[in-house]
Parts: structure tokens; C-alpha cells; sequence
């Protein structure tokens, strides 16, 4: 377990752009318009030789003036409570603000480490502000510049003289010192276990997003899945912004659970910071494994939902369906079918797709969603054996000839599966070029079928068959 350490301030400080620096990585929403960041997103951070879970958070507001602005300031209160340790930024450029005051004095009241950062010092305008920054009573503030990197050093001392002061254990979140202990316990004979089948290193815990069109209950749902109020919920849409992932375990199984921000038809999507928050969530399928698709009982099916489904099949990911607020709909039986068969014309390629109908706000039907999860990730994850794939091939082969092209028929000779996540198939053939798209659209089918792969995509990549006896074959 490593130390945690959170980002607190008033709005628009930079709080996400050092959250950024310090994970290394673009993940949370940075815009200059104030209260961007509404729930707490958490991440891996590394400083110098430091390493710690690292809490962005929202601006702090001194009178929340809406119900989303008070679930806001209760989760960055919450991570308050959860952190080690708690950085409390401020603009140096402006200097500080009443708003700073009031804030230094509700951390002051803290038993935790409590470290000043100025912000946005990478010019002499900010001297002022580092200097009235005295008047909070925090101490010495540490001079920082997050979007250029500057300052990283000082703040790297500052945060591992804190984390001492509270008793932590250098080896608990000094680099060298974890690396050491790593090698040290290191059994050669568990190495040869850390690749999978496809000679990839082993990905960690399912990775599994919610996503959907906007105030379709995608927080709401990943409330009631962690039995805990982690993401802010409303009944206006567009209150997610970052995709927020959450480390979470069910019946054994490691799972990251990450909720997304509502997709709207792109012809609607006008405001940047929709823009990021879409970007953010088409990312979050794009490393996913599983994909929830959440569709509004009294709304489906959406042209909008079948462009996110497509999406998701593009990008290789299994997905479930869940179909909520279906405690409020009185005809369930035509509703279903409307919508398998919407599903059927326009998403033949996942036929079989799992459909699971529940309520979030009530709890009724979430039992039957993970297994639905574990199972289509276990079909995702799925290997035929090459013996079996070429006798359904010649078979297949047999009953439906592949077509003419160029005036000779094309050969199809061989079939194995190159990789899972998502079964990918590779097949040699004579004119690969001239395979039309029907009768590839036909072998992902017969194989759907026959070796059991329902609702996950299926791609098969032509090759062509080398020939042994051309000059450069023995090359």
C-alpha cells in the first residue's frame, strides 16, 4: 500500500495540471475555465524516487450554491479524510485570495501534513504572492511552475519530509527502496508464468467502463456496484467530466472500474470542455476490456446508442448491454424486442451481445450484471486450437467455395488464431485482395457459431500463402 497525497485549492489554481505532472500523463481535464474537476480522480504518481497514489480534486468553493457544487465539496473533503498527506495550492500570480484564507484556515484544523505550493511561479510576477503566502500560518511556501516542471525537486523534499514526519516507511514509497525489496524477493521459477498466450505480459485487472449517452444513470449504476457514493449523481446531464476509474474487487476478481462522461451526437457537442470529456471517454473504450453500454429503458434504441456500440466493436472490446430505469417500463416484453431487433439490423457483427436489464437507482437486476461481465471477458479472452479451426475451415470452405477473382477461384488453405482480446483469426489464402467483405462477414460467423464467441467482435486478417518454390522463398 503506498501513501496517498491529495491536491486541494479554490478553482482554477492548476490543481489538474499537477496532477498531471506528477502521473505523468494527460488524464485529467485541464481547461482555464473554473470547476473543470468535480469528482476526485486518483493516480499513480511518481516524483524523483517518490512513489504515491495521487487525489486530484474539485475546486474548493466557500458557499456551494447547487446540489452538484455541495457533492462536490464532499469529495474533496473525502479525500481529505483518505490522504496522508494534503497539498493546498494556490495561484502565486494572483496571490491570496479570501477564498485562500478561508481554506488554510479549514486545513489548518487537520492532524495531517499540510504542505503550501504556489503555482504558476515560472516568472517574477508571482514573488509577491509567495511572500503574502507567509500570512496562512502553513509555512514556507514551495514555489512551483505545473505545466512547466518547475519547482518538481523542492516539492519532491517537501513531500518526503511530510510523509516521515507521520511515521511512513521509506521502503513504502522510496523507488530504489521498493525495487530493492522487489529483487530481492524475485523467484526465478514464477517467471516463465508472466506472459500470456500471445507473449503479452499479463494486463492486470479487467478493465471495465460504463458508458452511454448523457443522464442515462452511468454514475448512479457505478455507485450502487462499489456500495459507495464515489462519483457525484444528478438528475441534470453532463455532470461527469473525467473518465474516473476506481480500484474495486468482485468475488475474487480484480476489476478497475472506470465511469465516463455522457456521449452526445457529435453535432451537438460545441463547448470544449465536452470536447475533452468525450475524448476522455472514447480513451477510457479504447483500454478497456469490457464496455457496459447503459441505454435508457424509455428511450432506446437511440441512433446514438448503436454509434457507441459501433464504436466499441471498432476498437475490439467485449461489451454488455444494460438497459436501465426498467423499473418504469410497463410493456417490457415489446421494448426488449424492439430492441434486439434495432440490434439485429444494424449490429450484426456482435450477434449475441448480452442484455441485461436492471434498475440502478433501486438495485433491482445489478446481481445479474457482473456475471454477464465475467462471462463475455472470459469469451473475449477465449483460444481455438489450430486442429479444430482447419477442419470447420475445409468444411466451411466446402459448403460455401470462396468466390472468382480475376478469372481463378481463390484458395483458401490454411486458418489459426493469431491472438484473444479480441479473437483475431489469420487466414492464407491464394488471392487475398479479392476476399469480398460477404464472405469474410461469413467466416466470422461460422465461427461465432461453432466455437462459441457470442457478442464479442471477430476480426480475421487475410494473408497470402508464400510460395515455396519462388526465388526468394529460402531468403
Amino acid at each position: 500500500m503506498k501513501p496517498v497525497v491529495a491536491i486541494l485549492g479554490r478553482p482554477n489554481v492548476g490543481k489538474s495540471t499537477l496532477f498531471n505532472r506528477l502521473t505523468g500523463r494527460r488524464s485529467a481535464l485541464v481547461d482555464p475555465k473554473p470547476g473543470v474537476t468535480r469528482d476526485r480522480r486518483e493516480g499513480d504518481a511518481y516524483l524523483g524516487r517518490l512513489r504515491f497514489t495521487v487525489i486530484d480534486t474539485a475546486g474548493l468553493e466557500d458557499s456551494p450554491t447547487s446540489q452538484v457544487e455541495t457533492e462536490m465539496q464532499q469529495q474533496t473533503m473525502r479525500a481529505m479524510e483518505i490522504a496522508d498527506v494534503a497539498l493546498l495550492l494556490f495561484d502565486a500570480r494572483v496571490g491570496i485570495t479570501p477564498m485562500d484564507r478561508h481554506f488554510a484556515a479549514l486545513v489548518r484544523r487537520s492532524p495531517k501534513p499540510i504542505i503550501l505550493v504556489g503555482n504558476k511561479c515560472e516568472s517574477r510576477a508571482a514573488d509577491a504572492g509567495l511572500i503574502d503566502a507567509y500570512s496562512l500560518g502553513l509555512g514556507e511556501p514551495i514555489p512551483v511552475a505545473s505545466e512547466h516542471g518547475i519547482g518538481m525537486p523542492d516539492l519532491e523534499t517537501a513531500i518526503d519530509e511530510a510523509l516521515r514526519q507521520i511515521g511512513w516507511a521509506e521502503a513504502e514509497y522510496d523507488v530504489a527502496a521498493i525495487e530493492a525489496k522487489q529483487d530481492a524477493g524475485f523467484d526465478a521459477e514464477t517467471s516463465d508464468h508472466d506472459e500470456d498466450e500471445d507473449g503479452e505480459q499479463d494486463r492486470g485487472p479487467l478493465q471495465l467502463a460504463i458508458v452511454g449517452r448523457p443522464n442515462v444513470g452511468k454514475s448512479t449504476l457505478v455507485n450502487r456496484l462499489l456500495g459507495d457514493e464515489r462519483v457525484i449523481t444528478g438528475p441534470e446531464p453532463g455532470i461527469t467530466r473525467d473518465a474516473i476509474s476506481v480500484a474495486w474487487e468482485w468475488e475474487g476478481l480484480e476489476i478497475k472500474l472506470i465511469d465516463t462522461a455522457g456521449m452526445r451526437r457529435k453535432a451537438r457537442v460545441g463547448d470544449k470542455v465536452e470536447k475533452l470529456s468525450v475524448g476522455d471517454t472514447l480513451e477510457a473504450i479504447r483500454f478497456a476490456h469490457v464496455v457496459v453500454l447503459m441505454v435508457d429503458a424509455n428511450e432506446m434504441p437511440e441512433r446514438q446508442d448503436l454509434v457507441i456500440a459501433r464504436h466499441v466493436i471498432d476498437e475490439g472490446r467485449a461489451m454488455v448491454i444494460a438497459v436501465n430505469k426498467w423499473d418504469t417500463i410497463d410493456n417490457r416484453e415489446e421494448t426488449l424486442k424492439r430492441l434486439y431487433d434495432r440490434m439485429e439490423i444494424s449490429l450484426p457483427q456482435i450477434r449475441g451481445v448480452p442484455v441485461v436489464t436492471l434498475s440502478a437507482l433501486t438495485g433491482r437486476g445489478i446481481d445479474r450484471l457482473m456475471p454477464a461481465v465475467a462471462q463475455v471477458y472470459e469469451i473475449w479472452n477465449r483460444r481455438v486450437g489450430t486442429g479444430p479451426l482447419n477442419r470447420w475451415l475445409h468444411d466451411a470452405t466446402e459448403r460455401h467455395p470462396p468466390p472468382i477473382f480475376r478469372g481463378r477461384r481463390i484458395r483458401i488453405r490454411y486458418i489459426t488464431q493469431s491472438k484473444a482480446r479480441p479473437p483475431t483469426f489469420a487466414v492464407f489464402a491464394s488471392q487475398p485482395a479479392g476476399v469480398p467483405e460477404s464472405y469474410v462477414r461469413y467466416l466470422a460467423n461460422g465461427i461465432r457459431e461453432v466455437f462459441d464467441f457470442p457478442g464479442v467482435p471477430i476480426r480475421i486478417n487475410f494473408r497470402r500463402q508464400r510460395n515455396p518454390f519462388a526465388p526468394d522463398a529460402g531468403s
